[in-house]
């Protein structure tokens, strides 16, 4: 475990110390799309349901696609789903 020290205003720092900074640290990257879920899972120790139902909780979108990313999966099912 590595301490990261910042220097934020005392508001903020009133504000996080009652919320959980490590989740809210990891769902921001994960939102910024900087780590994929199962990066997110393994830091938050939560498996991909959990991880799922608290993002949704958030309202950070579970699944970050974009129209090709989302093409490409379906074509793929379909594909699976004919054979």
């Amino acid at each position: 475990m590595t301490t990261l020290k910042i220097d934020v205003s005392d508001e903020v720092a009133e504000l996080v110390e009652h919320e959980g900074a490590e989740e809210m640290l990891v769902m921001e990257l994960f939102r910024r799309g900087r780590i994929s879920t199962g990066k997110a899972c393994e830091l938050l120790r939560l498996d991909r349901v959990a991880f799922a139902r608290r993002a949704s909780e958030l309202e950070i979108p579970y699944f970050l696609m974009n129209k090709d990313d989302w093409n490409a999966e379906k074509a793929t099912i379909d594909a699976w789903l004919r054979s």
